[in-house]
């Protein structure tokens, strides 16, 4: 009989290697790797290989790999054809997590391809796989003013962090739907998330419980603010 290879989705962060860039904005797209990867039980089972640290295995019904490229942000390319060229995985079970100083923190944008948006590591893919058709997660890191380059090498601030685990779970949401239902259904589920507000703005009044709107077939609810609360953690054995 015929081996019957299964799917396997692929999913890279980019981010730069080296403890002085460990949890600074540029990195977000390792945060939601490695958020991914201790629901999945993974946590501290990377490999060095293909030119990025790598976590890969089975979580629910899903194949996945996870990747950190570790040949800094402008040679994201590099490691992304080697781990294509290992899986003989074709573009379309690829997914870029990147950070986006263009969005808001506590947005995510999901785009089944595109241009690189001035983007360092993307511009490293477009260029390496002579392409713009691969899916991509941008995960919002704030308005950086007249200071990018200082903005995106910075820490998130102290009143940031809250909301930071927030979207971490959110974005670890989205790359799972997109594994599962591919990047359309995911974009329209998740594009139009916001982070829900932490506290109540002064003199509104509060929605009563009773008048919460229901959740949807997708686990989402839509307060009466337009907020969108984020999905149920789905567990590893869960399907």
């Amino acid at each position: 009989m015929p081996v019957v290879r299964r799917t396997v989705k692929i999913v890279v962060g980019l981010g730069n290697p080296g403890r002085q860039y460990e949890q600074t904005r540029h990195n977000v797209g390792w945060m939601v790797l490695d958020r991914v990867a201790d629901r999945a039980g993974w946590g501290g089972r990377q490999k060095a290989r293909d030119a990025s640290a790598v976590a890969r295995g089975r979580y629910g019904d899903l194949d996945l790999v996870l990747a950190k490229p570790t040949t800094y942000m402008n040679l994201s390319g590099l490691a992304v054809r080697k781990l294509l060229a290992r899986e003989r995985a074709p573009l379309g079970d690829l997914l870029i997590v990147v950070d986006d100083f263009a969005l808001p923190l506590g947005r995510l944008k999901l785009r089944a391809e595109g241009s690189a948006g001035g983007h360092n590591g993307l511009r490293s893919i477009v260029a390496e796989m002579g392409t713009q058709r691969f899916a991509r997660l941008r995960v919002g890191i704030g308005d950086p003013g007249d200071r990018a380059v200082d903005h995106v090498l910075s820490r998130f601030e102290p009143a940031e962090r809250g909301r930071l685990s927030t979207v971490l779970d959110a974005a670890a949401d989205a790359v799972i739907d997109w594994a599962r239902d591919g990047a359309d259904r995911t974009a329209n589920r998740w594009n139009a998330w916001r982070l829900p507000e932490l506290e109540e703005p002064a003199g509104s009044e509060r929605q009563p419980a009773a008048a919460a709107s229901i959740p949807d077939e997708d686990g989402i609810v839509r307060t009466r603010t337009g907020w969108r609360k984020l999905l149920p953690r789905r567990g590893a054995g869960q399907p």
